[in-house]
């Protein structure tokens, strides 16, 4: 089978604790196209730790790329020199994370107070690979301002060679707000990163932040070339399988939920005769039914269940049952 080609016309975020491989695997069978993260793997982790257990990933994912958290270029560099021998399509360099631990590693959203560090960092990340490096950041952090902040980071960085930016479109407070907070206090201004793209043509700008559904990011991409879906991917993963149609005018590959679970059992059982516990892979599916008939019985099946010591397919199959029940009951 051919390797679909990366477009980050459509993504899904890079989401800790949620895009592992086996949510990536159940994302990929509902569109074919869209570029998909891994969630963001620490350099160090990367060069001293197990590897293959960090960062590896079935060739099935494609397009996948994959997105690091550091902020020396050497260790970045060879980082990502590991990340291109597994075989991935991208290499994205966190500046974006507002999370206490992130930010004691000097890495994340406070690096939007060093673009010229930013900037030698990818330009030591793109000397050491040959697949595209790319950048997702913040409009600012703390008391910046980021009519003079964002322009003037995206023209630091775009120096380095740098010609794609994913822009989470809201500022980040490093001090007063938690990880959580950040992702739904500060104010949305996507006009910004439009006025952005308008300054910098020559750059490919990504929206990210706040889209709700797949219409609702179709709207903002007006006068941008793409954009990234985070929680609503996550949370109603099912809206997923209109992608290919609404975003590249092609076939979708499913048009039920019910077709999906079925197409996601051969990895589930390829999983757990790995010793992968359930939990670990239906954790990610809860949402799949989200607005449906039977969408809570679902919930509550596999949360209950899955995690059981031996639970394997026949707990799946027990909650379509209250699925389809519910479905003709309504």
């Amino acid at each position: 089978m051919s390797t679909p080609s990366l477009s980050r016309r459509f993504s899904v975020a890079p989401m800790m604790d949620w895009t592992d491989r086996h949510c990536r695997a159940f994302h990929r069978l509902m569109s074919r196209r869209a570029l998909l993260y891994t969630e963001m793997a620490v350099d160090q982790a990367v060069i001293h730790g197990d590897a293959a257990r960090l960062i590896g990933f079935d060739p099935a994912e494609h397009p996948v790329a994959i997105q690091l958290g550091g902020s020396d270029p050497d260790r970045l560099a060879t980082a990502s020199r590991i990340a291109e021998e597994f075989g991935y399509a991208e290499v994205n360099l966190n500046v974006g994370c507002p999370s206490d631990r992130v930010q004691s590693g000097t890495f994340g959203a406070c690096l939007m107070r060093e673009p010229k560090l930013v900037a030698e960092c990818l330009a030591a990340m793109r000397e050491a690979v040959s697949v595209p490096v790319t950048v997702k950041h913040r409009l600012g952090v703390d008391e910046q301002d980021p009519e003079e902040t964002l322009f003037a980071f995206v023209e630091t960085v775009a120096k380095a060679g740098v010609t794609s930016f994913t822009v989470h479109a809201r500022k980040a407070w490093l001090k007063g707000l938690s990880p959580k907070e950040n992702r739904d206090i500060p104010p949305l201004d996507y006009d910004i990163v439009r006025r952005l793209k308008a300054a910098r043509p020559d750059l490919e700008i990504i929206l990210n932040g706040g889209l709700e559904d797949l219409e609702h990011a179709r709207d903002q991409m007006t006068g941008l070339d793409g954009v990234m879906l985070g929680r609503a991917a996550y949370h109603t993963p099912f809206i997923l399988s209109r992608v290919d149609s609404v975003f590249f005018g092609e076939a979708d590959p499913f048009d039920d939920p019910f077709a999906v679970v079925e197409a996601y059992r051969p990895y589930i059982e390829a999983q757990r005769e790995k010793g992968v516990r359930l939990h670990a892979i239906t954790r990610h599916m809860l949402g799949l039914f989200a607005g449906r008939p039977g969408a809570r019985r679902w919930r509550q099946i596999l949360s209950a269940e899955a995690n059981r010591d031996g639970a394997g397919w026949s707990v799946v199959e027990q909650a379509l049952d209250a699925v389809r029940e519910a479905r003709a009951a309504a």
